[in-house]
């Protein structure tokens, strides 16, 4: 949706579940299917200021902090990316794009098994609403540069750095060729963004059911998979053919590739497999099926 003329705290217009445009996934699913690891890169010493500092133990460089989260890149990665080969999906990575340079490994890996890169800005220690708008188009135009380079592949999509944003963000994206924005957990559908020039589409994350807050702060394995299994059961009871809903199951190297989680993800997804009611999707194809759904509605 483009219009020059909103007024800037109307990013989106409300609709409830009887009044927003149905979605219709291909052959009639009733569920898309979003499948997105976050591969992350952590700054030994953030530049700038880092708004974790307040609560930080200590002063940078925290070890601990940051070593929990390079396993995730040395070690939990290979591990849940042989749980995720295993299965028949489609997966979307919301990657920190400096990861590839720093870990050509990775890259590799997602080009070998043609993940969809969702851009997670350059590194998860540099957030946005802090630069300039030009600076933040810079980082844009980076973002796109390094994906080419390591994986030859265009970004659709946004997922900002620590879910940190700009009131120009969705702008910008949406300018520079993004489809969908990831930051919004408003609605279990895609849903149109104003911006200025561009289409855009806010596409269903989660926050609650992602395994940060299950297991960041008490490892607590059976919750993810309990929480995983309930969402995905009242989303496939609530959806119909014409009128498709979105499950998102968010991962993180350091926490789900973990030695004692890693059987969390595998029970996620011996119970989402089990439905051929579902389609597998990356966030481009969803998208881009939610701007389908709103023109045969009329509503785009």
């Amino acid at each position: 949706m483009t219009n020059a003329d909103w007024v800037t705290d109307e990013r989106i217009a409300y609709a409830t579940p009887a009044t927003r445009t149905p979605m219709r996934w291909p052959g009639g699913k009733r569920l898309a299917v979003w499948i997105v690891p976050n591969l992350e890169y952590y700054e030994y010493l953030p530049e700038g200021y880092d708004f974790r500092d307040q609560f930080a133990r200590i002063q940078h460089p925290d070890i601990m902090q940051w070593s929990w989260r390079d396993y995730g890149n040395r070690v939990g990665v290979w591990r849940m990316t042989e749980v995720l080969d295993a299965y028949p999906i489609a997966v979307t990575a919301s990657t920190n794009l400096a990861i590839f340079e720093h870990c050509p490994e990775i890259a590799a890996l997602v080009r070998d098994r043609s993940w969809e890169v969702m851009s997670h800005g350059i590194y998860n220690t540099r957030y946005l609403g802090r630069s300039t708008r030009e600076e933040e188009e810079a980082e844009i135009r980076l973002s796109l540069d390094l994906c080419e380079r390591h994986t030859g592949q265009r970004i659709f999509g946004l997922l900002g750095p620590c879910v940190t944003n700009s009131p120009w963000t969705m702008d910008l994206i949406a300018n520079a060729g993004f489809c969908y924005h990831a930051d919004w957990v408003h609605d279990d559908i895609p849903v149109p963004i104003r911006t200025t020039n561009g289409r855009l589409v806010s596409m269903p994350y989660a926050y609650d059911t992602n395994d940060g807050p299950a297991l960041e702060g008490h490892f607590d394995a059976e919750f993810l998979v309990d929480s995983n299994i309930a969402q995905f059961d009242r989303l496939m009871s609530d959806a119909r053919p014409d009128a498709g809903l979105v499950y998102c199951l968010p991962l993180h190297t350091y926490l789900i590739g973990q030695p004692h989680t890693i059987d969390a993800l595998r029970r996620i997804l011996d119970h989402v497999c089990a439905s051929d009611d579902v389609w597998f999707a990356k966030g481009s194809e969803i998208a881009e099926a939610a701007f389908a759904s709103m023109e045969l509605a009329g509503t785009s």
